[in-house]
């Protein structure tokens, strides 16, 4: 009989191989500015064409090879670093000429050319597809420049998987930062298309991300260090009020190497407890310098995903080192004892034994400006006249019968006056109810009081009796259903043609969100964006889809172009149900506002003209219906 097993051809072998390296065009470009690194390049080059399907090259000047390597690169398992298999985990350098050579060399036409420093001649080296079409002296500079051609050529069903150029060349940014961010001491450039986008000189970290990132990003920056016996950490993190809605600015190196890994993640976000907005992410530029022998970096071929022998150190390693970094900078909430909260009942909503409470202006509840300029903000009723009795009548607070009389002795000093403890001042307790509003049919509408009664609860709900018990409306969802339905219903309608702004407004983008609104420009002036450059990173917006309201047309434009970072829209997808929903997000009743009674009856009665009352645009419930059945389970 025939075997049944034989050993695959060297070609075949490679592009398996490439299928765990080479996943896109981004992959390509770590390796190679990797190994550039690795050569101990000072200035970098990167250029791309039709991103990165027609060409990837890059230029350095580093150490070069010799005509040996050069051949040897291109091999399955050419390595420079590992001699034995203890090796594997003392791992400090990136990428290394050959790793993954051969893979990209399987999948692609490469051109190589090389030459070492002091040396007259270089080496020519010309692979297509795995086989060796030339190999000869060459005049060229010291260094190397690596061209791949016609990435996936000979894989066609992996060249029809990319996604668009514009995601395809937000990948290739992505790759692009982490590189630059871990290497501040080397130039590097960017050509997309024959044009020079980026040029990054040698210098700081700091000048690093503010050359990368945007100016706007000076006062952001909050320098964090901590030194241990087992690691190190240095960087920046952004100040809370600077969080962003969308994740992409979040970079971790260990040992100078970009990873990615939850737990490192987890400890930056603990460190950040109650200085966020909601669904915000905090910027951060993170180095960990630890012994290799604690990490192991072989979980994923790409070597972006690691693993630590002691993940519980790390993190509480981070998680103090940024915590100490926000207390440096006052960015921490703090207590003023100087100033008096107004004193609830013992019994209270405050959880435990101390007799006040103050209510505090959360980044939650907060409605503008920084939240961490609104941390310690407090509202109480008391004046200066209370200095002067609070000792006397302070131990009476303890003494619930006799808190009464405390309170209105100083109404007779004070000329102020409070509700009874006995009655309205009593917190109210928070409950969390279930409900099966989801799995009920969006036409099935509970039937509204004629003459309805609606009360606000926290800032941030609607209470409102129905014929079935009490209805529960989230005041920020259901503003966004109300905009989102009325934004695509006119923008459907309109006409098209895009408005001119009167007052044309200015963008400053970071260099990568300014690439890809410029490779985007096309895509958007089609659907009535109208915008050009306007010197450095920043653009000038003079023209909007019609019928968008005015006021924050420019954070619609930004939104979107974050929504095309996070690959949530593509140029196939419907631009104007993502402007509709960006729009209702961005301008929607926040939690925290004061609702007038007239304006909470408004809001319920819109929403139960939409089309589909019960959700967000994002498919988050709007409203709960407890009826009299479990309103009374409670009791």
């Amino acid at each position: 009989m025939p075997n049944l097993i034989n050993l695959l051809p060297e070609a075949i072998a490679n592009q398996i191989a490439a299928g765990e390296v080479v996943q896109r065009p981004a992959s390509v470009v770590k390796e190679l500015l990797e190994n550039s690194v690795d050569a101990k390049a000072t200035s970098i080059s990167l250029i791309v064409k039709d991103a990165g399907r027609t060409l990837i090259q890059v230029v350095d000047n580093g150490s070069g090879m010799n005509p040996s390597d050069a051949i040897m690169c291109f091999a399955r398992h050419a390595t420079s670093k590992i001699k034995q298999a203890e090796d594997l985990f003392k791992i400090k350098t990136m990428g290394f000429r050959g790793e993954a050579m051969a893979s990209i060399a399987a999948v692609a036409q490469v051109e190589l050319r090389t030459k070492q420093t002091g040396e007259e001649i270089g080496t020519l080296v010309i692979i297509d597809g795995s086989e060796i079409k030339k190999s000869e002296p060459v005049a060229t500079a010291e260094g190397t420049s690596i061209a791949v051609k016609n990435l996936f050529f000979n894989v066609p069903a992996r060249r029809n998987f990319l996604k668009s150029n514009s995601v395809e060349l937000r990948h290739i940014m992505d790759e692009f930062n982490r590189v630059v961010l871990a290497n501040p001491q080397i130039g590097f450039s960017l050509v997309i298309n024959d044009v020079l986008t980026i040029k990054l000189a040698p210098g700081k970290l700091a000048a690093r991300i503010v050359e990368l990132f945007g100016n706007n990003y000076k006062e952001q920056l909050a320098t964090t260090q901590e030194q241990t016996d087992f690691m190190n950490v240095i960087g920046y993190v952004g100040k809370p009020g600077f969080a962003k809605k969308l994740r992409g600015e979040q970079y971790f190196f260990v040992n100078n190497r970009y990873v990615k890994n939850y737990q490192l993640h987890s400890a930056v976000v603990a460190a950040f407890e109650g200085l966020l907005a909601p669904e915000t992410h905090p910027f951060y530029v993170l180095f960990i310098e630890l012994d290799p022998v604690h990490i192991d970096i072989n979980v994923h071929p790409t070597k972006t995903e690691i693993k630590f022998d002691d993940e519980r150190t790390v993190y509480a390693i981070i998680k103090a080192a940024v915590r100490k970094t926000l207390s440096a900078y006052n960015l921490l909430p703090s207590i003023d004892f100087e100033q008096a909260a107004f004193i609830n009942d013992i019994t209270g909503g405050n959880g435990g034994n101390f007799p006040g409470s103050f209510e505090v202006n959360t980044p939650s509840q907060n409605t503008g400006g920084s939240s961490a300029q609104n941390w310690g903000k407090q509202t109480h009723p008391f004046d200066a006249n209370r200095e002067a009795h609070n000792l006397k009548n302070w131990g009476k607070l303890y003494n619930p019968l006799a808190r009464n009389e405390a309170i209105e002795e100083f109404q007779n000093i004070s000329g102020k006056n409070f509700p009874s403890t006995s009655s309205q001042n009593q917190p109210a307790q928070q409950l969390t109810f279930g409900s099966a509003i989801n799995e009920r049919s969006t036409s099935d509408l509970p039937s509204l009081d004629t003459d309805k009664q609606v009360f606000q609860v926290q800032q941030r709900y609607i209470l409102t009796p129905v014929k079935s018990g009490l209805m529960m409306i989230d005041q920020n969802a259901a503003h966004q259903r109300i905009i989102y339905e009325r934004l695509v219903k006119t923008l459907g309608t309109s006409k098209g043609g895009s408005q001119q702004l009167l007052f044309p407004k200015t963008v400053n983008l970071s260099l990568a969100d300014y690439s890809l609104a410029m490779e985007l420009q096309e895509d958007f002036a089609k659907h009535d964006f109208v915008f050009e450059p306007f010197g450095g990173n920043t653009i000038k917006l003079s023209g909007l889809p019609a019928d968008i309201p005015s006021g924050e047309e420019h954070l619609v434009f930004e939104d979107l172009l974050s929504q095309f970072k996070e690959e949530k829209t593509d140029t196939k997808l419907n631009y104007r149900e993502a402007i509709a929903k960006t729009f209702a997000k961005r301008t929607a009743i926040k939690w925290g506002k004061q609702m007038t009674k007239e304006e909470m009856s408004e809001t319920i009665d819109r929403l139960f003209a939409c089309e589909i009352p019960h959700y967000t645009p994002e498919g988050l419930p709007t409203l709960v219906l407890l009826n009299a059945d479990r309103l009374g389970s409670f009791f």
